[in-house]
């Protein structure tokens, strides 16, 4: 087969019209893409993770009730996992390019106007619509490092830009209670804005290419319709959860979940292809392995630092500085995995990760209030280096198991594994708090039932890692699955 073009399928499902841009990218491109999705990939975390320190004091601006900041959080992921697909598969036809462009843009808009609020409405709308940037950033970056990277050099440039985004993970809390302390928390969307500028300027001045393999297809909006129906009735259902409300919005979740797929099956222009995931095992186990893992492994943080600022009394600032060792591990372990997923079979190196990331939770099982501070940051490091090991080879085995044409769905699927593992992550620990503790607010006389709180879900999430290395090592040889 010539570099040129992508071979058609014999199903009739799959189109035979999507063709192969042009002219080959040069080194000197290559590394100017790479280094405009760092900028891209630092931006979105970094927002997500600092406005977690800043929501007491939006909070006590806007009057706002425990269930009302949750939101501030929870619209921002909502937005993001809905446009997600829909928007990798828009860029597929439309161009890459284009899409990243504007969700920079809109990204960049939306930090803006979130310095301007004057009321808890408006910050959740422009919440929402900075979601609605990030879907298009994140749906778009990993699929253009995939179009321009050879396999040869894909994992290690997955492995810098993921190093980019654990970056933004790990300066935000830190770096945002600083400017939340100094001068705010619209401080913390104020810096948005000159990376956002820099990075539009650069995209609009430099990126030649456009990456539209899909050019000619048509938009499958009915789809994308019900597959956000689905999305959001289960995602708010389970923050529902074990309310009756909560198990209705799920059930009804889950029958659009069976209407999408028939409804998909019988397209001859799909927003999500199907057939990706049965004709491929690599692609369907390793989507499978990431929302396993972010959903045991997401809510860690959030815990650590309930128990670190009840039952330990820490300050935000020295929680925080605790709660770095994770993120900081991973983004040293990340470029290294990368490269080593050039090498080696990358679910190898996903499923060690894997099991690494297991033993982390089941080291954090024994936590009690006595526990001294080194047996945090030793279970913190190693939960670090087995996500650092997983994350960028189990990207890279997702985006080198299809066809070029459908890296913009692919890289969409990557994020939504991410923000529904997420979702699913913060849901079961809310559920366990309210089995637990119950609607209260947390005073010392309700620590211990803090501490048996986060046992119990340090348990369900080793137990849910452990079947996840399962999922990992189902997924076979990247060989195997070509041939197959």
């Amino acid at each position: 087969m010539s570099e040129g073009t992508v071979a058609a399928s014999d199903s009739p499902d799959i189109p035979a019209i999507c063709h192969i841009p042009a002219s080959p990218v040069t080194g000197m491109e290559k590394r100017l893409i790479l280094f405009i999705a760092i900028l891209a990939g630092f931006l979105t975390p970094f927002d997500g993770s600092a406005v977690n320190i800043a929501l007491p004091s939006i909070g006590a601006e806007f009057h706002m009730d425990a269930i009302s900041l949750s939101w501030v959080a929870t619209a921002y992921l909502l937005s993001s996992a809905l446009f997600l697909v829909p928007f990798g598969k828009i860029a597929d036809i439309y161009g890459r390019k284009k899409i990243f462009l504007y969700g920079i843009a809109i990204f960049t808009a939306a930090s803006f106007l979130m310095t301007l609020v004057l009321s808890s409405q408006m910050l959740l709308m422009v919440r929402i619509i900075q979601g609605i940037g990030s879907s298009m950033i994140y749906g778009t970056a990993v699929a253009i490092l995939t179009s321009v990277y050879p396999p040869s050099e894909r994992g290690k440039a997955l492995g810098i830009y993921i190093t980019a985004v654990y970056l933004g993970l790990s300066v935000g809390p830190f770096l945002g209670g600083i400017l939340t302390e100094n001068f705010g928390w619209r401080s913390i969307f104020l810096i948005n804005v000159p990376i956002g500028i820099i990075t539009v300027i650069l995209v609009m001045w430099q990126l030649k290419g456009e990456w539209a393999e899909c050019r000619g297809e048509k938009f499958d909006l009915a789809g994308s319709l019900i597959y956000g129906t689905a999305l959001v009735t289960v995602m708010a259902g389970f923050s529902l959860l074990p309310e009756n409300t909560g198990i209705f919005l799920v059930f009804t979740g889950l029958v659009c979940a069976v209407l999408f797929i028939r409804y998909e099956r019988r397209q001859p222009f799909p927003v999500l292809n199907l057939q990706l995931f049965s004709e491929s095992r690599i692609f369907a186990w390793s989507n499978l392995a990431a929302l396993i893992n972010y959903s045991a492994t997401y809510a860690v943080s959030f815990l650590l630092s309930l128990d670190l600022q009840y039952t330990r009394g820490f300050s935000p600032e020295y929680a925080g500085l605790v709660l770095i060792a994770a993120p900081v591990m991973q983004a040293v372990v990340s470029p290294f995995a990368g490269r080593l997923s050039d090498r080696i079979d990358p679910g190898i190196i996903a499923s060690v990760g894997m099991g690494l990331s297991a033993l982390g939770l089941f080291i954090l099982v024994f936590l009690s209030e006595t526990s001294p501070l080194w047996y945090y940051i030793v279970a913190l490091i190693v939960l670090g280096f087995g996500f650092g090991l997983f994350s960028s080879p189990n990207t890279n085995a997702i985006m080198s198991s299809v066809e070029k044409r459908y890296y913009g769905v692919a890289s969409g699927l990557v994020g939504t594994m991410r923000l529904l593992g997420q979702m699913l992550s913060m849901g079961i620990s809310m559920m366990i708090f309210a089995i637990i503790i119950g609607p209260v607010e947390i005073t010392p006389v309700y620590y211990p039932q803090v501490v048996l709180s986060l046992h119990y879900a340090f348990i369900l999430f080793t137990i849910l890692c452990i079947i996840g290395i399962f999922a990992s090592l189902q997924r076979g040889k990247y060989e195997e699955d070509l041939s197959s």
